[in-house]
């Protein structure tokens, strides 16, 4: 898999997001019962923002913040980094790096189409490192 498409075919286009006038409260409530460390923020079809955990810690924990009299947009990370499917996936990995963030939107035509993380990225990598040992394995020992 090379290209955030093949990440995105393999684990499913679904995404939490959650709108910009949502409370802090229900955002995390959402994030703890899907086990999750992100929610897109969107208005309609179009990516606003991205809340992340670290928002939560930083944003309204730290400033001591009153989670459900807080709204999303105030405390989400904007603009965010958003790719698209045919980037690939060593650009996105190396974005991440640079940016130090875990989570990026995938947007075609303007719209939210999906969702890649550094996990998925291990795991795409992982794959693909052990099919390269497989096939060496057998050139070397037939």
């Amino acid at each position: 898999m090379n290209f955030v498409r093949d990440i995105i075919q393999k684990k499913g286009p679904q995404v939490a997001a959650v709108s910009a006038d949502q409370s802090v409260l229900s955002a995390a409530q959402l994030m703890n019962d899907r086990r999750i460390g992100s929610v897109v923020v969107t208005q309609g079809e179009t990516v606003v923002g991205i809340f992340t955990e670290r928002d939560i810690l930083t944003r309204v924990v730290a400033a001591q913040k009153d989670p459900a009299g807080v709204a999303v947009r105030d405390v989400m990370t904007h603009p965010c980094v958003v790719c698209g499917p045919e980037d690939e996936i060593t650009q996105c990995q190396a974005m991440m790096t640079e940016k130090h963030i875990r989570h990026i939107p995938v947007v075609s035509e303007g719209k939210l189409v999906g969702i890649i993380s550094s996990g998925d990225i291990l795991a795409s990598s992982k794959v693909q490192l052990e099919e390269a040992v497989r096939y060496l394995s057998e050139y070397i020992y037939g």
